[in-house]
C-alpha cells in the first residue's frame, strides 16, 4: 500500500511531540524512532520465522522463549509485589506479565522473555513505568539479542526519550502506524519521511542528499543485478536504497510497476517480479556495501535498509580515510577483492582529517581535505571498468593547489571521465549553500571527451527549505542527454562554432582539459554568446566566488600549518 497522508501526519505529530517535549535534535529523534520501529517489527518477524519453520518442519525457538533476569529491581513491581512472586498460577507464568524468582536465588528476579513483545509492554505500560522498563529492560534485551547476530543494530543503543508523557505519546503513535500491515516500500517511504526532518549538516560536513538528486545519479550510472554497489560515506543509505529500487524497476513486468507520489513528485516503482530466486538472494546478501563514521548514521542506514527488506546488508562503522583492510580482512568480511562494480557517494565536503591519521593509500600530496581524499579512495576502490557517480564541491573541479591538480590529472589520465553535471546552486539547502557538481567516470583507460551537463532547476523551488515542488525540472533532460552522449558528441563536433549555442550540454576534449590544468568546471568550456555573457546568472557568479574563497581559506590554513611545523 502507498504511504498515506495519515501516516505522514502521524510522523509529523511525533516530531512535534518530541520537539515540544524538549527533544529538538532531529538526528537523535530519528535514531530513537528507528529503535521503536525495530522493537515493533521484531515480534512479527519472529512469528513469520516460526510459521516458516513449521511449514518446513524445522525446529525453531522463538526470540521470546525462556526467562529474562531483570536488570532493575524496580521493574519487578510493575505488575506484582515480590511477596506474591512465589505463588503464581500456571496461567500467570505463561502470560508474560509476572516476575518470578529463580529457584535457590532470592536476589535474581526473572520474567518470561515473552514480556518483551511489543504487544505486551507497549500496550500495557505508560508513564514512569514505561520509561523505566524500556530504558532498563527492553534496550538491554535487544542489545543482548544483537550481540548474537551478525549485525548488531543495537550496539551502544540507549533510550534518550525519558519524559514519561512524551514517551507514552510517541509509543502510542508508533503503534498506530501499524507497520506490520505495510509492505517494504511503504515502511521505507515512511522512514524516509522521518529522515527528511534532519535539516542540519554533521560535524564532518556530511548531510542528507536530496532523493531526487540521488535517483538522477543512479539512473545515469544504471547499476545492474549481479554487480556490487558501494557507498563509502553511506549516511542514511539513500544511494543504496535508490540503487535497489532502480534494479527492481528494471526487472519488473508492466503489471508489477506502479506510480507513487513521494515529496510531491511522481516516481515509478517496480516489484522486481522478473528477478530469479538466486538474483533476489544476491541482492539481499552480496550486492550492497557501505560505511559511515557516525554510529547514529549507521543505525539509521541499517533501519532504512531493514525496512526495505534488505536485512542482511551491512553498513559498517568505519572511517575509510584513516583505516585500511588487507585481502584477508576483506575476505573475512565478505568484501569483493577486486574492487566494486559501482560506487555511488556524496562524501563529506567541509571536513579535515589529521594528516598523521590519513592512510597512505588515499593521500594526495599533503592535502587533508576530505573531499579530495574520498575521491582518491573511490578511484582506487573501483574494479577495472567500474563506474562511479560522486557529488563534489565545485572547488574540486578547478582548485589550483597541487593536490587538486594532481587528483584531476589522475582522473583524466587513468580513468574515463564521461560527464560532469553542474547542479543548481542551493540544491542542498537547508543543509548547505555550497555549489556542487557530479562527476561520472569509469575506472581505467584515459579520457577522450567530457560531456558537460547543466541544470538550472531540479523540480523544487531553490529557496532556504528547498522542498516545494515546481514544474521546471532539468534533471530528466540531463539523464536523456547522458544516455545519448555518443549521438550528441557527433552533433557537437559537426556544429557551426560561430553560431550561438543554446543547449544545456556541451563537450570538451582531453587536449582542452589538459591545457586548462585539468580544470573540469562546466563553466570553463561552455560556449557563450554575447547575450549569454551579458545576462549570466548572478547566482552562478556568486557560487564561483564562494568556491574560490573556500579554496583560498584552505590554502591559507595549509600554509599556517606548514609554518607551525617548521617553527616546531
Amino acid at each position: 500500500m502507498p504511504l498515506t497522508p495519515d501516516m505522514r501526519r502521524s510522523i509529523d505529530q511525533i516530531r512535534d511531540y518530541l520537539f515540544g517535549g524538549g527533544y529538538p535534535d532531529p538526528v537523535s529523534n530519528a535514531e530513537q524512532l528507528s529503535f521503536l520501529f525495530f522493537f515493533y517489527l521484531v515480534e512479527g518477524i519472529d512469528a513469520e520465522n516460526k510459521l516458516k519453520a513449521k511449514v518446513l518442519k524445522q525446529p525453531y525457538e522463538s526470540l521470546f522463549a525462556g526467562d529474562w533476569k531483570i536488570r532493575n529491581p524496580l521493574n519487578a513491581s510493575l505488575t506484582v509485589t515480590p511477596a506474591k512472586a512465589d505463588v503464581q498460577s500456571p496461567a500467570d507464568l505463561n502470560s508474560g506479565s509476572l516476575p518470578r524468582r529463580r529457584p535457590g536465588r532470592n536476589d535474581a528476579m526473572t520474567i518470561p522473555r515473552d514480556r518483551f513483545r511489543w504487544s505486551v509492554w507497549a500496550k500495557g505500560l505508560s508513564g514512569e513505568a514505561l520509561v523505566r522498563f524500556l530504558r532498563d529492560e527492553v534496550f538491554a534485551f535487544f542489545a543482548e539479542m544483537g550481540e548474537q547476530a551478525a549485525h548488531n543494530f543495537m550496539d551502544g543503543a540507549r533510550l534518550a526519550i525519558i519524559d514519561p508523557t512524551v514517551l507514552t505519546q510517541v509509543v502510542n503513535l508508533v503503534d498506530g502506524l501499524r507497520l506490520d500491515a505495510a509492505d517494504a516500500d511503504t515502511k521505507g517511504d515512511l522512514f524516509e519521511h522521518v529522515l527528511r526532518q534532519i535539516k542540519q549538516a554533521g560535524e564532518l560536513g556530511q548531510f542528507r542528499t536530496p532523493r531526487h538528486v540521488i535517483r538522477t545519479i543512479v539512473e545515469i550510472i544504471n547499476p545492474k543485478v549481479g554487480e556490487t554497489i558501494y557507498d563509502p560515506a553511506a549516511g542514511t543509505a539513500g544511494f543504496l536504497v535508490a540503487a535497489y529500487n532502480h534494479i527492481r524497476l528494471a526487472n519488473s513486468s508492466t503489471s508489477a510497476i506502479a506510480e507513487v507520489e513521494i515529496d510531491g513528485k511522481k516516481q515509478r516503482r517496480g516489484l522486481g517480479d522478473k528477478l530469479s530466486a538466486a538474483q533476489t538472494s544476491a541482492l539481499q546478501s552480496a550486492t550492497f556495501f557501505g560505511n559511515d563514521v557516525d554510529p547514529k548514521m549507521v543505525r539509521l542506514a541499517t533501519m532504512n535498509l531493514t525496512l526495505r527488506g534488505l536485512t542482511n546488508v551491512r553498513v559498517r562503522l568505519r572511517n575509510v580515510l584513516t583505516t585500511n583492510l588487507d585481502n584477508d580482512k576483506k575476505e573475512q568480511l565478505g568484501l569483493p577483492q577486486q574492487g566494486f562494480h559501482v560506487v555511488l557517494a556524496n562524501p563529506p565536503f567541509a571536513g579535515r582529517v589529521d594528516k598523521d591519521r590519513v592512510v597512505e593509500e588515499v593521500k594526495v600530496g599533503t592535502s587533508t581535505a576530505t573531499e579530495l581524499l574520498f575521491l582518491k579512495y573511490m578511484m582506487d576502490n573501483l574494479r577495472p571498468g567500474g563506474r562511479c557517480g560522486v557529488i563534489v564541491p565545485e572547488g574540486v573541479l578547478f582548485g589550483s593547489t597541487g593536490a587538486h591538480k594532481e587528483l584531476r590529472r589522475q582522473l583524466i589520465e587513468n580513468n574515463r571521465v564521461e560527464a560532469v553535471l553542474s547542479l543548481p546552486g542551493g540544491v542542498f539547502q537547508p543543509y548547505s549553500g555550497v555549489k556542487t557538481s557530479v562527476l561520472f567516470f569509469r575506472k581505467g583507460g584515459s579520457t577522450e571527451n567530457v560531456l558537460f551537463l547543466h541544470a538550472d532547476n531540479d523540480g523544487y523551488k531553490l529557496d532556504a527549505n528547498h522542498d516545494t515542488p515546481i514544474e521546471a525540472d532539468d534533471l530528466p533532460g540531463v539523464v536523456a542527454a547522458y544516455q545519448q552522449r555518443e549521438t550528441l558528441l557527433a552533433t557537437w563536433q559537426a556544429r557551426d562554432a560561430a553560431a550561438e549555442w543554446k543547449g544545456q550540454w556541451w563537450f570538451a576534449d582531453a587536449a582542452a582539459v589538459r591545457a586548462n590544468d585539468f580544470n573540469l568546471s562546466a563553466g570553463r568550456y561552455r560556449p557563450m554568446s554575447q547575450s549569454a555573457v551579458a545576462h549570466r546568472n548572478p547566482r552562478e557568479l556568486l557560487d564561483e566566488l564562494a568556491a574560490i574563497e573556500k579554496e583560498i581559506t584552505e590554502e591559507v590554513e595549509a600554509l599556517k600549518a606548514a609554518l607551525a611545523e617548521q617553527a616546531a
